[in-house]
């Protein structure tokens, strides 16, 4: 059997109805075929490890399994602990909290059979407009981009899992989503390399085990336009042979619209000979394995260079291999969790009131399309619920003249969403819910990054908690509880309910 396949790692998401069953002959066929790894998205925390014990037991090549973790191993697997956005804890300016936050998502995610975390993310937030960093940037500076990715590094390292910096050369600057098309950032060599390099530079003088490419075009790097994932000059010249990094490159995922120029089969041999070792995300794997080994047959691809690839990959998955013993067990980091959300939610307008009770709800998605569910909204419900608040939702029967009105306003990065912001429909819902309330007597909960706050032409108090997943609606719940609640207001005999 060819080796080629060691160069892929294709994906496996749980599915709320069959679980991982319905993905098992694409497992059994990806196994058989001697992938390198596996991406893994989402499924209770049981049934993870449960599927890396067979994967590990019945792969014949030390296998490297991955996952998207930048807010914790709960971002994506039930049962382990999720983290507020990277933005949010570095708002804290606390490094102590940032290795915290790598060291919790690493031995967590060894728990689980998971070697290999995609993050951190060296991106730098310099761009309001941008549709997919947001959030997930550790700020807008260069050096402290660099100190506090370098920081998440070594600890993620020091409990025996792969870091992953990405997205190289840099992410920050885009204003389209790569997921639906290619970017294409038109800053000067010397702006790049003066900005946008310097947390890429740290990482690799950090040992960082793995590099990302991005999935975006860069005319001065590259004048041909090829996204840096297929970009030789970007890859080679530039990241192996100017920067010295001597790690794993790995492409972003390879269904992305963004990489996808003339088909997978075409990406997966132009990302190898651009200077790539691991193919995130195939869908054809089987055709794909075939398309390298026609182009290595073909003298396309250079034979030495591929095996170079493969043995990076072996010397980095025999490295995940002897660390797995000298870990320190998984504990409880519950408790840490949600105290740093809660530290991170803040007002970003005005004092938080007083807000007299019942409490009129109104929950504005701006999260809504793409091919994943957001998460639910729920958490901040019950939490409040659960919290002796009189709670009355928009589809509940209204209270008359009483109360409070809160704005729950979800604006998350997400991919596919194509944008940055709210769009005008979700400020129209926003003004609409609270010209119900008295002017003291309304608050808005913005689940997103604090800048969005300028979008809302409102007279109102704004409450940020950074991202829209459970523990911060559950972080923003607890803040409101025990600042926020007045009194229940009595109601007058034969008020309506």
């Amino acid at each position: 059997m060819s080796e080629i396949a060691e160069l892929f790692y294709p994906a496996i998401r749980w599915d709320a109805t069959h679980g991982y069953e319905s993905q098992r002959g694409a497992i059994d066929e990806a196994l058989k075929l001697g992938v390198g790894g596996f991406i893994l998205f989402g499924g209770p925390s049981e049934h993870v490890a449960s599927l890396t014990e067979d994967l590990h037991s019945r792969s014949r090549v030390a296998l490297l399994i991955g996952a998207d973790l930048e807010r914790g191993a709960g971002q994506q697997f039930a049962g382990q602990t999720a983290l507020p956005p990277v933005a949010a804890i570095a708002s804290l300016e606390d490094l102590q909290s940032i290795r915290r936050s790598a060291a919790v998502s690493a031995i967590e995610a060894r728990s689980l059979g998971i070697n290999w975390i995609y993050a951190p993310d060296c991106d730098i937030d310099v761009e309001p407009n941008n549709p997919i960093i947001g959030t997930r940037s550790f700020g807008s500076d260069p050096e402290r981009v660099a100190e506090y990715a370098a920081a998440w590094i070594d600890a993620c390292q020091a409990e025996g899992v792969l870091a992953c910096a990405k997205h190289f050369p840099g992410h920050g600057r885009t204003t389209v989503d790569s997921h639906k098309e290619t970017p294409r950032v038109d800053a000067s060599s010397e702006i790049l390399r003066e900005t946008d390099f310097v947390p890429f530079r740290r990482a690799i003088e950090r040992g960082v085990a793995s590099i990302m490419s991005a999935h975006v075009a860069f005319p001065a790097l590259d004048p041909t336009g090829a996204p840096a994932t297929l970009s030789r000059a970007i890859l080679t010249d530039l990241l192996r042979e100017e920067m010295g990094f001597a790690g794993l490159v790995v492409t972003d995922a390879l269904i992305m619209e963004g990489v996808l120029i003339g088909g997978e089969a075409e990406a997966v041999v132009r990302a190898l000979y651009a200077g790539c070792d691991c193919l995130l995300y195939p869908t054809n794997l089987a055709d794909s394995v075939r398309v390298v080994q026609r182009a290595i047959d073909d003298k396309r691809l250079d034979a030495n260079s591929v095996h170079h690839s493969l043995e990076r990959r072996r010397r980095w998955a025999r490295w995940a291999a002897l660390s797995k013993e000298t870990n320190r067990p998984t504990r409880d980091e519950s408790g840490w969790s949600s105290q740093i959300a809660e530290r991170v939610v803040h007002m970003v307008r005005e004092r938080l009131p007083q807000l007299p009770q019942p409490w009129h709800l109104t929950i504005v998605d701006d999260d809504i399309g793409g091919p994943y569910p957001a998460p639910s909204r729920d958490p901040l419900i019950s939490s409040l619920r659960a919290g002796g608040i009189d709670l009355v939702l928009d589809a509940d029967a209204p209270i008359d003249g009483l109360g409070s009105t809160v704005v729950a306003l979800f604006g998350d990065i997400r991919a596919w969403k194509g944008r940055p912001g709210y769009s005008a429909s979700a400020k129209d819902a926003v003004r609409q819910a609270l010209t119900r309330a008295s002017r003291h007597d309304r608050l808005i909960v913005e689940f997103s990054h604090p800048r969005l706050a300028d979008e809302l032409d409102v007279d109102a108090p704004i409450l940020c908690a950074w991202g829209g997943e459970a523990v911060m609606q559950r972080a923003a719940a607890r803040v409101l509880l025990r600042e926020a609640a007045a009194p229940r207001v009595e109601r007058s005999i034969g008020t309506a309910r």
